[in-house]
C-alpha cells in the first residue's frame, strides 16, 4: 500500500514533469516575491536561517509553507541534486499535498 509521505514525492515528481516546481534558495525566492506559488516547501534538514527566511517571506504573502523531508528527499523527487527548498506554482497540487502533509502529521 502506499502511504502518504510516497503520494507527495508523487506529487512533487508530477509537479516537477508539468514544469510547475522552481527549486533552489533563489530560484524560489525570486518566484515567490512575484507571486507566482503557491507553496514552499522547505526541508526538514534545511539551515535555521533558510527556514526563516522561507517562513517570514511566505507568511508575510500569505503563501502556504511546510516543512517536508530532507534535503537528498526532496531533491531525488524533482530528479536533481539536493535542495533545501522548492517552490510549487500549480494551486491544485499544493492543495493536495498540504491535505496529505496535513493528515500524515495528525
Amino acid at each position: 500500500m502506499i502511504n502518504n509521505e510516497q503520494k507527495i514525492y508523487s506529487y512533487i515528481g508530477l509537479a516537477m514533469r508539468a514544469g510547475k516546481v522552481v527549486s533552489g534558495d533563489d530560484t524560489t525566492l525570486k518566484e515567490l516575491k512575484k507571486g507566482k506559488l503557491s507553496l514552499v516547501i522547505v526541508a526538514d534538514d534545511a539551515s535555521d536561517n533558510t527556514k526563516k527566511l522561507f517562513k517570514d517571506k511566505s507568511s508575510y504573502r500569505k503563501i502556504n509553507q511546510i516543512y517536508f523531508a530532507t534535503k537528498v528527499e526532496l531533491g531525488l523527487a524533482i530528479g536533481k541534486a539536493p535542495r533545501a527548498v522548492i517552490g510549487i506554482k500549480d494551486k491544485a497540487l499544493s492543495q493536495k499535498i498540504i491535505e496529505l502533509v496535513q493528515s500524515k502529521n495528525s
